[in-house]
């Protein structure tokens, strides 16, 4: 099970699976933000948060919709759908608790050239 959260814990989230790599991305958007995506089955991922605690960016395609905290600023996750049509969770690991972020294999993705 991995956790995690916001930085100021607003919006908390939990997934069930195995970290095997991350998705390491070079978008405008990624990038900036520095994110480490895990990529699960939207099924085995669930959050809580105050609805007023919850935002959403979108750009490009418009298919993922990233959440981001109002109050911290805090971009967790995002949901969307994958290619296959399979609804998915995109969690940023770095928000999560008690991970050795340096131990995860990162695959490199090029964003920009989509």
């Amino acid at each position: 099970m991995v956790k995690g959260s916001c930085h100021c814990g607003r919006i908390t989230f939990q997934a069930e699976g195995e970290i095997e790599g991350v998705i390491e991305c070079n978008c405008s958007h990624c990038s900036r933000k520095g994110y480490l995506l895990w990529f699960v089955p939207r099924e085995r991922f669930n959050y809580s948060a105050d609805l007023s605690a919850l935002s959403t960016y979108t750009f490009n395609k418009h298919v993922i919709n990233h959440h981001f905290c109002t109050h911290c600023g805090c971009a967790p996750f995002g949901l969307g759908t994958g290619p296959d049509g399979v609804a998915m969770a995109a969690i940023n690991l770095r928000c999560a608790e008690d991970l050795d972020l340096a131990a995860i294999e990162r695959t490199p993705f090029d964003g920009r050239r989509y």
